[in-house]
């Protein structure tokens, strides 16, 4: 009982044991599925490149060298270093990646780039507020680091130059091919376990691009950042990790598909994001989610090929959000085991689903049939 309810007050972000849990006394917002002019984009990063933070990450390659030294770093004991926080040896280390308080006024106007507005120092000036009464202002962001690049658009480190907050600013080009969820999902949350939304702007570069850019929230460590490195010490994650992490991906999950009213569909260990002094973690990269209506077909090409349901590889059309549920059991599975299941990339659908009852089978502590 003890042991619960410190993982419930860890979970919320609270120093307190009290916990209303994840969604009571909640309503169920509405939601527009297809909203006109929005865009979807399906993540699918650049694999095995280090990155800083995994906020649908991978980075560029000039940071290879960073990767190799963190592996003469000495390992830490669990005992000494108690379950507390995460081994400080974490805030320095870079590793390769396979790919990823109160809410302010989430309206942002638009603003003319030089440039991407992702350069190193480059300043970004928008407006926002002047809704439900609230008086306009002017935010200026620096950008600082580019943390993650993919077919989705990019991902950098900013700093608010008011208030010298650190955020991370994910940029999508507006694409009238696709239709993009992502906004107005993240506009439905509020919950400790889900990445926030401080708000978002349009930006228009010189050749006339347009660019939706949400300002979140910044969280520097993932669960997959937390896994290599003990996997890298030659160590398991702790199991009181394991089980903190655990209960707070199903909290959240329990949130986004009763309250909020969607599948995440891309749950992952980069996209798991960590607070690395209080091991809250918080759900991120909502660019494949989407509200699934019984009877509409769905894409089955969805989802990280490692925490794809059976459903999926099969090419189910009509699913349920219990594809999540399966992503979360493989996320469990591979802290538990301690590594990565290699399985080739250019694998078919049909070889993984051969392997699958030998994967947590063979070689290792916690084999369990499927």
């Amino acid at each position: 009982m003890h042991m619960m309810r410190r993982l419930k007050s860890i979970a919320s972000g609270r120093s307190s044991v009290s916990d209303p849990g994840g969604d009571s006394g909640s309503k169920r917002p509405k939601f527009e599925q297809d909203g006109a002019g929005d865009i979807v984009m399906e993540p699918h990063l650049t694999e095995d490149k280090p990155v800083r933070i995994d906020q649908e990450s991978s980075s560029t390659s000039n940071r290879d060298a960073e990767a190799s030294t963190s592996t003469s770093m000495k390992p830490v004991k669990t005992e000494e270093a108690g379950a507390d926080l995460l081994p400080k040896e974490m805030n320095i280390m870079t590793i390769s990646d396979d790919k990823a308080d109160g809410h302010n006024d989430k309206e942002g106007e638009g603003v003319t780039l030089d440039g991407t507005g992702t350069e190193t120092g480059q300043i970004i000036v928008t407006t926002i507020g002047g809704h439900n009464g609230k008086p306009k202002q002017k935010v200026s962001y620096m950008a600082e680091l580019v943390v993650g690049t993919g077919s989705f658009g990019i991902v950098f480190q900013a700093k608010c130059l008011e208030t010298d907050e650190t955020v991370a600013i994910k940029k999508v080009l507006q694409d009238k091919r696709y239709k993009n969820r992502e906004l107005q999902t993240m506009q439905l949350h509020d919950h400790p376990n889900v990445v926030q939304l401080k708000h978002h702007f349009f930006s228009t570069t010189q050749k006339g691009e347009v660019y939706l850019n949400l300002v979140l929230e910044f969280v520097s460590e993932t669960v997959y950042r937390v896994a290599k490195y003990y996997n890298r010490m030659n160590q398991r994650v702790p199991i009181i990790y394991v089980k903190l992490y655990a209960y707070q991906m199903c909290r959240a999950l329990a949130y986004i598909h009763r309250v909020v009213g969607v599948c995440h569909r891309d749950i992952k260990p980069q996209n798991l994001l960590v607070n690395p002094h209080t091991h809250q973690l918080k759900i991120c990269d909502f660019g494949s989610a989407k509200k699934l209506v019984p009877g509409e077909p769905n894409i089955s090409y969805i989802c990280s090929r490692y925490y794809r349901a059976p459903e999926l590889i099969f090419g189910a059309t009509e699913y349920t959000t219990a594809i999540d549920i399966w992503s979360v059991g493989c996320v469990v599975a591979e802290l538990l085991i301690g590594q990565v299941q290699d399985l080739s990339p250019t694998s078919s659908p049909f070889f993984q689903m051969s392997i699958m009852p030998t994967i947590f089978c063979e070689g290792n502590d916690f084999a369990v049939p499927l």
